[in-house]
This record gives C-alpha cells, structure tokens and sequence, in this order.
C-alpha cells in the first residue's frame, strides 16, 4: 500500500478542505496493513490527522482518514449530534464516535449512512439521505444533495480541483509530509 492512495483518495483531507475521507484498497498480510497504518500516521498525526482501519475482509480494508479537530466541530453541529445521538452515539467524545461507527460497520447488517458526517457532508443531506432512503436527492456529487445545490456544487468543484492539483504535485516528486496541511 503506497502513499499514492491517500493523496489519490484523500487530498481534500490532507488539504485542509474536508473532514475526512474513506476508500477501500487491497493489501498484502495484516502486517503489512499495520507497518503502512503506522507509518501513515506518523506523518499525518504531527499534523492533526489520524487514519484507521475501519472493516477487513480477507484482502481488502476499509480507511478512515480524518481531521480530529474538524471531525469534533462538526459533530458539535445541532442536526449531526441528534442525529447520532438516535444512533447510540456520545457526541461529546469524538473519538469514541470513530470508535463506535468502526462496530457499526463491522457488525451491523445495514451500511451505517450517518457516516456522510465523519465524512464531512452537510448535516442535512445527511439526514435527507437516511430519510428518503437515498431518493429524490437534487443533485449527486461527491455525496447526494438534498439542501444547498450552489454550496455543493462548489464544494465538488473545489474537491475535484485539489485532488488534481495534489496528484499532480505527488507524480511531480512532492512528499506527502509536504503536501499534508497542518490543522
């Protein structure tokens, strides 16, 4: 597992733009999974970052790469705190929130979709997702919209814009440790 999967899945994370990301890749041996984890969160932890293994399966692992000071902003929002809280989560230690959705996505038979939240995504796109079961959004992006199109379609924009920029600077021969925004 490279570096070039977070700067290909995470740029706007390591950027500063968003709360966090989450992609899936394939690894070798758990060892391997754990020396890459550890040497991820070297580099990302002096910076305000943490990346975690959320499910396995055989040869593949779920990431959650996020900003701790972002993600417990964004968890003090009234609408995402309700909304997890419905959920059995303790909003007021983000930490175990991180804790508690990793259960959710190992044990629990449905996909838990409040995890647009830990992802960053406005509260109430979030909450119309879970409510309209993912229809009748009005517009797809990064996520599906169900409130302000305009501000979403900038977000997109601007993380689509960052990630070509971060991939670029990467192939151009730029370290992660330099392209990661401290926060």
């Amino acid at each position: 597992m490279s570096e070039e999967l977070l700067v290909k899945h995470c740029s706007p994370t390591l950027a500063g733009l968003k709360t966090g990301n989450l992609f899936s890749c394939e690894f070798e041996t758990e060892e391997e999974l754990r020396e890459t984890v550890r040497r991820w969160n070297q580099t990302l932890g002096n910076k305000g970052l943490r990346c975690i293994p959320m499910k396995m399966s055989r040869d593949r692992v779920l990431i959650y790469v996020y900003r701790i000071s972002k993600l417990s902003y964004d968890l003090e929002d009234d609408m995402a705190s309700k909304l997890l809280e419905k959920c059995g989560y303790e909003v007021d230690k983000p930490e175990r929130c991180v804790v508690h959705l990793k259960n959710r996505l190992i044990n629990s038979a449905e996909f838990p979709h409040e995890i647009g939240l830990f992802l960053g995504y406005p509260p109430e796109d979030v909450y119309g997702f879970i409510k309209n079961k993912a229809a009748n959004c009005k517009c797809v992006g990064c996520w599906k919209v169900y409130g302000d199109v305009k501000n979403a379609k900038s977000t997109f924009d601007k993380y689509r814009k960052c990630t070509d920029i971060y991939c670029e600077q990467w192939t151009s021969g730029k370290s992660l440790d330099k392209l990661v925004v401290a926060g």
